[in-house]
């Protein structure tokens, strides 16, 4: 399969609600809310990353896509030749955009069609394609539970280079998941299987399907929590702990006292919940202050990783923006996960897609994971899942 076609379908909200730590874009109200909270939509940004391995072949491809921030400006001002099949129906595009514009896309000759957002948009794509015409996923949601999505917008413009360049790529089909938002803001977690879309997949660039339904092994997050509860007490309790999304993360929370959010970020300071279910610019602010009256006092960040896939930044955690990574520091990063969940990797890395290559580039290698009580292993962390450290 060589590309001389490309279909290009952008959702100009997908992500938008994750630093907003609203836990999903879903919805008109949603977005107006991220909107209010000074969040910048990032599916722009995230499909440019993919694109741009695509420039030097810009004299062999057209883009076929929809008007305006669908797909058209992105692709101009990547320097390709663009047709325009179509328009959003409103000022502000809907699912029904997305899959009018597949169904457009494919009606106008397109080879494969990728297209940046989340698990909704793979919705769409499956109620306008079926699992018979190509797609590609660029992840540029907060959820992102399907199998259809490249580990990161680098290495899903790996992928569209090396069909652009005519080697050979594999297509299979694989399962697109979603869950109700309402009942994940709620705390309940429950995957649904919607069908599959056929997708081209190339050794380590495609992420995997969220293990969402596993029994939580007690006994070892229990002895995690423990080893990290024992390390807290060992520091000054003017530090500053964000304790990431996760059944792990929330056990520490419960030994220490707090109820803590499962699917949301909370912040811990001298031994009580600082704050409950923050986003991004106000976890950015804690740490401000934090700095302004205990300049040297740490930050750190606990974090654990999303089973099946190994996503470890940059998929239900995304208030952890670049910013605040930044300014924590990757020598302040508390990894913590069964070495079931570690196992279950198949030795594929940890992987970090934070929206900025260069930190995903800058704190890939190998990191500390605490796996048990007095039990840590160094494991492989990836921006693009080669498991190399760079």
């Amino acid at each position: 399969m060589k590309l001389k076609k490309l279909g290009l379908i952008i959702n100009p909200w997908a992500g938008i609600g994750g630093p907003a730590g609203l836990k999903g874009s879903d919805g008109a109200e949603t977005v107006a809310q991220a909107l209010a909270a000074g969040i910048e939509p990032q599916s722009h940004k995230r499909a440019a990353i993919a694109l741009q391995a695509l420039q030097p072949f810009a004299d062999a491809l057209e883009i076929v896509t929809f008007a305006g921030d669908m797909g058209e400006d992105l692709a101009r001002e990547l320097g390709f030749t663009v047709q325009v099949v179509g328009a959003a129906t409103s000022g502000r595009s809907t699912p029904e955009d997305s899959e009018a514009a597949a169904k457009a896309i494919r009606s106008a000759g397109a080879d494969l069609i990728v297209f940046a957002g989340g698990d909704g948009t793979a919705r769409n794509m499956v109620n306008a394609l079926g699992d018979n015409f190509p797609v590609l996923g660029i992840p540029a949601g907060v959820k992102m539970h399907s199998a259809c999505f490249a580990i990161s917008p680098k290495a899903g413009g790996e992928v569209l280079r090396r069909l652009m360049a005519g080697e050979l790529v594999d297509l299979h089909q694989h399962e697109v998941r979603d869950i109700d938002e309402k009942s994940f803001r709620e705390g309940r977690v429950s995957t649904r299987y919607y069908g599959e879309l056929l997708v081209p997949e190339e050794g380590h660039f495609l992420q995997a399907v969220k293990n969402a339904g596993r029994e939580v092994e007690e006994l070892a997050v229990a002895d995690i929590a423990a080893e990290i509860i024992e390390e807290i007490d060992e520091q000054d309790p003017q530090t500053l702990y964000i304790f990431g999304p996760g059944s792990t993360t929330l056990a520490v929370l419960s030994e220490l006292g707090e109820e803590g959010t499962l699917l949301g970020v909370d912040l811990w300071k001298d031994g009580s919940l600082l704050a409950a279910d923050v986003n991004a610019l106000e976890i950015e602010a804690a740490i401000q202050r934090h700095r302004e009256d205990n300049a040297e006092k740490p930050v750190k960040i606990i974090l654990t990783a999303i089973g099946g896939q190994g996503h470890l930044i940059g998929r239900g955690n995304q208030q952890l923006s670049p910013t605040v990574l930044r300014a924590v520091g990757r020598e302040h990063l508390m990894v913590v996960a069964t070495k079931t969940k570690i196992t279950e990797l198949g030795g594929r890395p940890l992987l970090i897609d934070s929206g900025d290559s260069s930190l995903d580039e800058a704190w890939s290698g190998f990191i500390p994971v605490v796996t048990g009580y007095r039990d840590e292993i160094l494991y492989p962390l990836s921006g693009d899942g080669s498991g190399q450290a760079q």
